[in-house]
């Protein structure tokens, strides 16, 4: 496994090794010393499979707050996602800033997000699968999040008409935003 920083500390994109001969690939997904690389501060315990059936379908930006905060490691299994996360650690000198990457079936990328970040994505491509491991199980009390089209973060999203729940429509914009996570400066 191959670790690619961000400009935005915390965010990683891994790139994993993959044998391929005539018959196919073989690749390891997941492994528990991994988690060590990524310091998570305790081990994934849940795995999530979303499904969309349209380009431009937008879930996000979310996060559950701590003590329910969850850090997060995506990937597309088919199609393609246009995957965003947005810095939302108070004190963080990337506070509002986001990273944004395309993750598909045919690149394997995966996107670590860590808790203090909400996250989303958008489809790129019909019958999109994604998938995702998490470190603390779904908690709909601590669950919030931030308007995908907030002009702050101003995320450059793919120019596909935007099929959005009303639930994340209804998110706060980042000015009237008071973050659940405090930045702890790494060591």
């Amino acid at each position: 496994m191959r670790i690619h920083p961000t400009a935005i500390e915390g965010l990683l994109v891994l790139e994993l090794n993959m044998h391929e001969d005539e018959r196919g690939f073989f690749m390891e997904t997941w492994r528990d010393s991994w988690a060590g690389k990524l310091k998570l501060p305790r081990p994934f315990i849940q795995d999530n499979t979303a499904r969309s059936n349209a380009p431009g379908v937008v879930r996000g930006l979310h996060f559950q707050a701590p003590p329910a905060a969850q850090a997060k490691l995506v990937w597309a299994t088919s199609g393609a996602v246009f995957d965003v996360a947005v810095d939302i650690r108070k004190g963080s000198p990337t506070y509002g800033q986001w990273h944004g990457l395309v993750l598909s079936r045919s690149n394997r990328l995966r996107f670590f997000v860590p808790e203090g970040f909400a996250h989303g994505y958008m489809t790129l491509e019909p019958d999109t699968e994604i998938q995702y491991k998490v470190n603390a199980y779904y908690s709909p009390e601590h669950e919030g999040g931030l308007r995908f089209d907030d002009p702050a973060p101003a995320v450059a999203w793919p120019g596909l008409k935007p099929v959005v729940a009303e639930r994340d429509r209804a998110y706060p914009l980042m000015e009237a935003f008071q973050s659940p996570f405090e930045y702890r400066k790494k060591r």
